[in-house]
């Protein structure tokens, strides 16, 4: 047989193999080197994330001073902090600012995206409208209303008395503080409610209101026992956000009051900012982030778990 037969024979197809492959060589196996591909997203993820949340433990147990190094303390940071009345204050005003600025948004987004998902004249135009608050930054957000509740140049104060209503203090007392600074994110951030909410009316499928119309079922009855469970995921999508970014919300805050009128609008950002940056304790501040971290994490798997739970029900 010559040579040119005998590479023939070894081409031949045998069952198992792929057409045209000699048995003598084996296709490559590119699974053998998908760590080639892994390896920098995980050298990113470990220097992004890991290692910035080990040093921060580390530095929790540990009280550093400028310039004079660090020494091992334990948990005495973490026993000072629970000891500290401004520090339990502030999680009081944290808690307090992200209930109000969590509920009202969702609320209000709700009943605009039910408002906005029925056709009527100019919907597209005045939806534009709706979401235009969302699309500026936070900083900027904050200057404009800094500006309006100024309690003798503030256009606001104008406004009402407009209406004969007495001049409110807005940001300058501290009973109205917390609620002045929600309804700055109220404004800014129940269009993204409404977006997460419209987005799932648009997905609901008609057999249901088709089933209840000849059934007799009114208005009220088909969005109590249709439309609102069919929802209840995509809302509570919105209330996991909103939760996450309502307790780390900083910028509006320290803008607008820096944490005043004195530690009246303190949250746990604000706390932990001018711990580590203007008193410069490191390791109190680190302390401050690693229960921060847990108290997001624990409201997170909550509420994941909630939404999990009304998806089965549902």
């Amino acid at each position: 047989m010559t040579q040119t037969a005998a590479d023939a024979a070894l081409r031949q197809d045998v069952p198992g193999r792929p057409a045209g492959v000699s048995p003598s060589r084996k296709p490559y196996d590119f699974s053998r080197k998908y760590w080639v591909f892994a390896v920098p997203a995980t050298v990113i993820i470990l220097a992004v994330i890991v290692f910035p949340w080990l040093f921060t433990i580390f530095m929790s147990v540990q009280e550093y001073k400028i310039g004079g190094g660090s020494e091992y303390i334990g948990l005495e940071n973490y026993r000072t902090l629970f000891q500290d009345e401004r520090f339990l204050d502030s999680i009081r005003i944290t808690f307090f600012f992200t209930v109000l600025a969590v509920v009202i948004p969702v609320f209000l987004g709700t009943a605009a995206a039910l408002v906005f998902h029925r056709e009527f004249p100019y919907r597209g135009v005045l939806r534009t409208i709706f979401v235009m608050p969302m699309m500026a930054t936070p900083v900027a957000v904050a200057l404009v209303w800094k500006m309006m509740f100024h309690p003798q140049l503030g256009v606001l104060n104008y406004l009402l008395s407009l209406f004969g209503i007495p001049p409110s203090a807005w940001v300058f007392s501290p009973e109205t503080v917390i609620p002045t600074l929600v309804m700055v994110e109220v404004w800014h951030w129940t269009p993204l409610v409404m977006l997460i909410v419209l987005g799932g009316l648009a997905g609901l499928p008609r057999e249901p209101y088709e089933s209840a119309v000849i059934d007799g079922a009114n208005g009220w009855h088909m969005f109590r026992f249709i439309t609102l469970p069919l929802l209840w995921p995509y809302i509570m999508i919105a209330l996991i956000i909103r939760t996450i970014d309502a307790l780390k919300v900083f910028d509006i805050i320290f803008v607008i009051s820096e944490g005043g009128p004195g530690t009246a609008s303190e949250t746990l950002n604000i706390f932990l900012y001018l711990q580590a940056f203007q008193f410069y304790k490191i390791g109190y501040s680190s302390a401050v982030v690693v229960i921060f971290f847990a108290i997001i994490v624990a409201l997170s798997l909550l509420l994941l778990y909630t939404r999990q739970k009304s998806k089965w029900n549902a």
